[in-house]
């Protein structure tokens, strides 16, 4: 199986020079030490990952990966699978909650469909990387053969390539797929070791009957895939086609020097993957808001993520990513632009003017 570099090779690290220069930069600007809270440590974190000491996350590229999944056979969606194309094209003509906020913040926005069950014609903004209409049921069979998690793999990789080559300074992946809550919480389930009862959700606003149902579908898939914790295989029984592309797109990102900001519970499970595959990719993630997804926060957990926001947001899309980059932008504006005591002829805290 040829898997892209960044699955078998460890990401580089931050900038230690850039956090130096970062940090003592935020002990001469003109405010008490520690008044700016998490923005001043987001602002030390970005220099190094950009290797800055004044650095910027622009230009964005946000980048949703789209795919069915076998598993909605067991009907454990509210949404029939159809969505899942009729969604790519609400994308592609700005009518989805992150085409609007990517048109707000005036960054771009790629949709890539690895395989759907209604057709998708070619539409602007589509990239069309067809590997299957859609995923095998994974509570009978694994969800995707070799091939397929390879082509995954490096249709995330491509993507992030892309950004690279753009020289864009921050990625946002974004999800779509009806029934992908159901492959999430199977993949946190199996590489936690947490029952998937504390782990499934209501995804797209199931009953508590169709959660139950939900439930038993993903205890039947881990019970199938057995006590393999190792990433690929996880993945590759448990995935979708759209969280194994994010999963290659975060990987890809940080082996090509940019910071991901990671949204939800359906990305935060891809971001797991890829920590289990490279822990040295943690260093590269910044993590955007806590979804109302249940098993969100035992992934956080895993990952020891802190993210920025709490909005009781559970859309998916990137959105909730989307809402934290104008906290990103001030971080760096406020770190970049603000006088120090020296620029201003302010007192400093010993009260010397200087």
């Amino acid at each position: 199986m040829a898997l892209p570099d960044s699955w078998l090779t460890p990401p580089p690290g931050p900038s230690t020079q850039a956090i130096q220069l970062a940090t003592e930069r935020q002990q001469v600007l003109t405010k008490p030490p520690g008044s700016l809270g998490r923005l001043e440590q987001l602002a030390i974190t970005l220099a190094g990952l950009t290797g800055s000491e004044k650095p910027t996350i622009d230009p964005v590229r946000m980048v949703i990966f789209a795919g069915d999944h076998g598993v909605c056979s067991e009907g454990i969606s509210a949404f029939p699978q159809e969505v899942t194309a009729q969604m790519i094209a609400n994308f592609a003509s700005g009518g989805a909650a992150i085409s609007v906020m990517a048109q707000a913040l005036n960054t771009s926005l790629e949709v890539v469909n690895l395989g759907t069950v209604g057709e998708v014609p070619e539409l602007p903004g589509v990239r069309t990387e067809l590997i299957a209409p859609s995923t095998a049921n994974l509570a009978e069979t694994p969800a995707m053969d070799a091939g397929q998690i390879e082509a995954a793999l490096t249709s995330g990789d491509n993507a992030a390539q892309r950004a690279h080559q753009a020289g864009c300074h921050l990625f946002i992946g974004g999800d779509m797929g009806i029934g992908n809550t159901t492959s999430a919480a199977a993949i946190a389930s199996a590489l936690l070791g947490l029952p998937p009862q504390n782990l499934t959700g209501p995804g797209t606003g199931l009953t508590s009957e169709g959660l139950r149902r939900k439930t038993r579908v993903v205890e039947k898939a881990l019970a199938r895939h057995g006590e393999d914790q190792t990433p690929l295989a996880v993945l590759a029984s448990l995935g979708g086609f759209e969280i194994a592309a994010l999963s290659g797109a975060i990987l890809g990102s940080a082996a090509r020097g940019i910071p991901v900001l990671i949204d939800g519970f359906i990305v935060s499970v891809a971001a797991l993957i890829a920590v289990r595959q490279q822990p040295a990719i943690r260093d590269w993630l910044l993590f955007a808001h806590r979804s109302a997804e249940p098993g969100h926060q035992a992934v956080l957990n895993a990952m020891q993520a802190e993210p920025l926001l709490d909005l009781g947001m559970r859309l998916g899309e990137g959105s909730g990513a989307a809402v934290a980059v104008p906290l990103l932008r001030a971080a760096c504006t406020l770190h970049n632009q603000m006088a120090s005591f020296t620029d201003a002829g302010v007192s400093d805290q010993s009260g010397d003017q200087i």
